[in-house]
């Protein structure tokens, strides 16, 4: 395609969606048998025929009253809100998983963390033993956040 068929085409279709709206007379047509025919010329045999001319003044269409412009801002700030709680429960869970992932890694003793005895084995000392109570009690911590996010979500 060549730069000035492109160019006149791009220009065509702008200028296309530039023109403002024209009003367009609806007609509503009431047939003998009682059909309703809506359209942009009245039909032929009608019994009654109805115009009507769309409000085009500078304000616009307005799609929405002010009270349901406002009901629609309030469920827009239950849905953020909603969907803040959700975020809120996903990284709980996420805490969960992740607590229960470093319990179950953290069962081998680190270095520093055995004593030898005097018959020449070894036993697990203080160190271990406490950081595997911290470990069950981040485990418990997450788990209650998550129990208490639960149920503020019912």
């Amino acid at each position: 395609m060549s730069p000035r068929i492109l160019a006149s085409g791009c220009f065509i279709a702008i200028a296309l969606l530039v023109q403002p709206a024209a009003a367009q007379t609806v007609y509503k047509s009431t047939m003998p048998d009682g059909r309703v025919i809506f359209g942009d010329r009245p039909e032929a045999g009608a019994a009654k025929v109805e115009s009507s001319e769309p409000d085009t003044s500078k304000k616009g269409v307005q799609l929405t009253t002010p009270g349901a412009g406002r009901k629609v801002d309030e469920m827009k700030a239950q849905r953020e809100s909603g969907q803040a709680k959700e975020d809120q429960l996903r990284q709980a869970q996420e805490a969960v998983r992740k607590a229960e992932a470093a319990l179950a890694n953290g069962k081998e003793p680190l270095p520093g963390e055995r004593i030898g005895t005097a018959g020449g084995a070894s036993r697990l000392n203080d160190a271990y033993w406490a950081r595997q109570k911290k470990l069950k009690e981040d485990l418990v911590n997450a788990r209650d956040n998550l129990n208490k996010l639960r149920i503020q979500g019912q």
